[in-house]
């Protein structure tokens, strides 16, 4: 006997024939979806928000080769602040994972998919952190967007920075519970907020927020956030995906930073970063959040195990910091060199002392385009504008690694200073984004960026578009 479908009929001679509403879905549908795709492909382009990828020919490291290009070139755009990516104890970590353990799980965990190194992983976690427990995830986008709705209902209220990560924005929309965005580190805001979710009711109140955000460098107030969590009877819940291994003086991050750790009560982070780069995420926190994650967080559930090599990489990496600060301190010290010869020269950055350190261009245009000559003078660096980040503060953000030698920074500096000189910058670097005089400026270093005898041939390179990311 045989399947026939139920909008197919038999003609006359016996060949199965569409219906017409079949035919004529299946004429329609293809079009009208290539249109819609096409036309929304087409505002991005407009709105310079087209993501070009640049494929790397080498491992990550300060120093990488990228396809069509003929010498490697200095990379200052990765998340690789602590030099671990191509470390070769980490890399031989991940070798002897795969002998011993096999590449993969082909299972969820709760199945047949968690094997004696990851166990292991959770506790060297919980040990870093000084936490009860910990739960690995394969992102840390999916620990944010597995924790909101497991531990929030409808009763419940969350507080979010306005400037958090999108992974927790998602997270947030998951759930059912209360929101309140308050302003970007403003205390005050937040005990407003606090105090209306109070009156109303809620029965949880977490506090939401990232300890360090990724466009400006900022460290979020933690002691006083911490402060007003006890004052009002709430909960505390950090992304520390930009900082943990290296922001606190031991690298625990940015609880030890503020002088609160231990009064945290959910941390969520990432083995993609500095711990080495690869992938993976973690929640970590009291041992019933933990436990009912386990059984509620929808990404734990419904997704593969972590792969043996990346467990057992990561194992290696927890130990390398637990060894030594010598990484932590290196990064701090690169970080600080660089902050200052960029300023000696002219340019204005966001203040602080964290690794990213983002170079304020304030037009997209300007920035794009020095982008563009720093990596023809070898320098590999992205442009971020609007809606990255705010309208009028386009910027090159540069992340600093414990990698970089210091004659490396220099000479990324040096090149800065050059590009900036011939560009016009480096004296408007002071001006007021935004302001009639650096507007002025703006328009006229374009004009003379598109009129420089490379621009057309980097367009069609695809390298004259702002790149744009999110993380």
């Amino acid at each position: 006997m045989t399947c026939q479908h139920p909008l197919m009929r038999p003609s006359q001679h016996g060949i199965m024939r569409a219906t017409s509403s079949s035919s004529s879905a299946t004429h329609a549908a293809p079009g009208v979806l290539r249109d819609v795709v096409e036309s929304q492909l087409e505002s991005i382009k407009a709105a310079s928000t087209y993501k070009h990828e640049r494929v790397l020919t080498t491992p990550q490291s300060t120093s990488i080769g990228v396809r069509g290009s003929h010498a490697h070139v200095l990379n200052l755009c990765a998340n690789n602040y602590l030099g671990l990516s191509n470390h070769p104890e980490v890399v031989q970590a991940a070798i002897d994972a795969i002998r011993s353990h096999g590449y993969g799980l082909s299972s969820v965990r709760f199945i047949c998919g968690t094997q004696d190194v990851h166990k292991a992983l959770e506790a060297a976690i919980a040990r870093f952190h000084g936490t009860q427990d910990a739960i690995l995830f394969p992102s840390c986008f999916d620990a944010n967007a597995g924790l909101f709705e497991s531990l929030l209902t409808d009763a419940d209220a969350v507080l979010s920075d306005e400037l958090n990560h999108a992974s927790i924005i998602d997270g947030i929309r998951l759930c059912k519970a209360q929101r309140y965005r308050y302003r970007h580190m403003d205390m005050s805001d937040l005990e407003a907020k606090l105090k209306e979710a109070t009156d109303k009711g809620a029965r949880i109140k977490l506090i939401a927020t990232d300890g360090v955000f990724s466009m400006d460098g900022h460290i979020a107030p933690l002691k006083e956030i911490v402060a007003l969590a006890k004052k009002y009877g709430a909960y505390t819940f950090i992304d520390e995906c930009h900082a943990t291994g290296f922001v606190g003086r031991t690298g625990r991050g940015t609880d030890e930073q503020c002088g609160v750790q231990g009064q945290v009560d959910i941390i969520n982070s990432t083995l993609g970063k500095a711990l080495g780069g690869a992938t993976g995420g973690y929640t970590t926190g009291r041992k019933e959040v933990v436990d009912l994650l386990r059984q509620r967080a929808r990404p734990y559930l419904f997704s593969n195990t972590l792969a043996p090599a990346v467990a057992g990489a990561s194992l290696k990496v927890f130990e390398l910091l637990s060894r030594s600060t010598a990484l932590r301190d290196t990064l701090e010290a690169n970080t600080s060199h660089f902050r200052r010869r960029m300023t000696g020269a002219g340019f204005t950055i966001k203040p602080g002392t964290h690794p990213i350190v983002p170079v304020m261009l304030g037009d997209a245009a300007v920035a794009g385009q020095m982008a563009a000559w720093l990596l023809q003078k070898g320098i590999y660096v992205i442009a971020f504008s609007y809606p990255v980040v705010p309208k009028g503060q386009a910027r090159i953000r540069c992340q600093i690694s414990a990698g970089h030698t210091r004659e490396q920074l220099d000479a990324a500096v040096d090149a800065f200073t050059e590009v900036g000189r011939d560009m016009g910058l480096i004296k408007y670097g002071q001006a007021k984004s935004g302001s009639l005089m650096w507007r002025s400026h703006c328009l006229a270093v374009v004009s003379r960026a598109r009129a420089h005898a490379g621009w057309h041939q980097m367009k069609s390179a695809g390298d004259g578009g702002v790149l744009q990311d999110w993380q």
